[in-house]
Parts: C-alpha cells; structure tokens; sequence
C-alpha cells in the first residue's frame, strides 16, 4: 500500500489491486482532477463532490455504509459536518487494507461521541486537516481527535499549498505543527508500508509532499 496527497484533503491510495481517491475536488481548486476510470472515488463531504470525477470513476461513495472492493473493505460513518450543526452531513470512512487500517476524517466538526470513536475501532494511519479558518479542522481540534483515536501515523492534510486557490485562506503546515507538537519523522512524496509490515511502537507524523 501506498499514499500520496494532492493538496486540499486530496489523498490516493493504491493497493496491488485496487486505487482509492478521496475527495478529488481538485478542479475546483485550480488543479487538474487525479481520479482515473479503475478508481474508487470517495468523497467525505456533499460540497466536495465533482462531477467529473463521478463520471469518471468507476465507483463512487459518498453515504455511510460498509462497502467490499477490490479486497478494500470500506465503513462510512455519519458526522457532523465542521460548518453545519444542524446535522451529520459528513463521512467519516475506515479503510481496511489487509492487516492494515486508515481513517480519513475530512471536514468534521472537532468531537466525536464516545460512540462513533467505538463504530471507528483501532486505527494504524490518520490522515487528517489542519488548515483551519472556520472551514476545517484547525491545529487544535485535529490534536484533540488524534488523542482520542490513537494512531500509529499521522498524515496531515488541507494546508496552505503553492497551487491549490482555497476557498477560505489555510494555516501554512509549520504553524500547524507548532500546535500539534510534533515534528515530522519523515517528508516524502509517497508513504510505503508493505503488506503484514510492523507499525512503529510510537506516534509518528509523516508529512507528504503535494503531487503536482
């Protein structure tokens, strides 16, 4: 398995047999879309769906529920959307990849009930925003939910990126760090972990570099 991020929450994950896309609203943001026809695409929030990538992808989810391809098992689960308290109009999702799982949490609002923590169970790898500005997890809120959840690696997303044209202005990733209190172990264009590889005894945060 491996992971790489395209700016905004924008991440790929590919597997021997399957790729997953995450949020590819990237034409909205200046970039070409990175989604192609064999991808999964799955999009975290309503406001973030294109249509080019729907009709591109080969599969397209954006409700909660348990889904099985390509030996990718997928749980959305219900959220509340981080500019909505009206109701849970994001998606949380679970991804489990072998012996391996992720959570993408999008753009949520900074606290989990003790029962979708439960729903979202032990979690290896977090890929998370922290950009902030009332459009997204900002620093503080995306410490709070890597606390409670405990993973092994944090990869942030949703920063200010050379590039991509936010709608609302983002945090530059070093001031968010300074919040997180975590330096990076590691900066890469791609994350690697390979099937039935041991996770790090302890946390560790894993910057990816935009893909252009």
């Amino acid at each position: 398995m491996d992971i790489q991020f395209y700016g905004a929450n924008c991440v790929r994950i590919n597997t021997k047999e399957a790729t997953v896309v995450i949020d590819d609203n990237l034409k909205a943001l200046g970039k070409k879309p990175v989604t192609k026809k064999d991808n999964i695409a799955l999009f975290t929030n309503p406001n973030l769906i294109s249509d080019d990538v729907i009709k591109n992808a080969r599969t397209f989810i954006d409700m909660p529920g348990e889904y099985e391809l390509s030996q990718v098992s997928i749980l959305g689960i219900p959220a509340q959307a981080h500019t909505d308290e009206s109701g849970e109009k994001a998606v949380i999702y679970r991804l489990a990849i072998g012996d391996i799982r992720v959570a993408v949490l999008g753009h949520i609002y900074p606290d989990l009930s003790e029962e979708k923590l439960e729903e979202l169970g032990t979690i290896d790898i977090l890929i998370i925003p922290v950009g902030g500005n009332g459009y997204t997890l900002d620093p503080i809120g995306a410490t709070k939910l890597a606390k409670k959840i405990d993973p092994k690696i944090i990869i942030p997303t949703h920063y200010d990126i050379k590039g991509v044209n936010y709608e609302v202005p983002q945090q530059p990733l070093d001031e968010a760090l300074k919040v997180l209190s975590m330096e990076p172990t590691d900066t890469t264009d791609k994350f690697k972990l390979k099937p039935n590889a041991a996770l790090p005894e302890s946390k560790q945060l894993i910057v990816l570099e935009p893909q252009s």
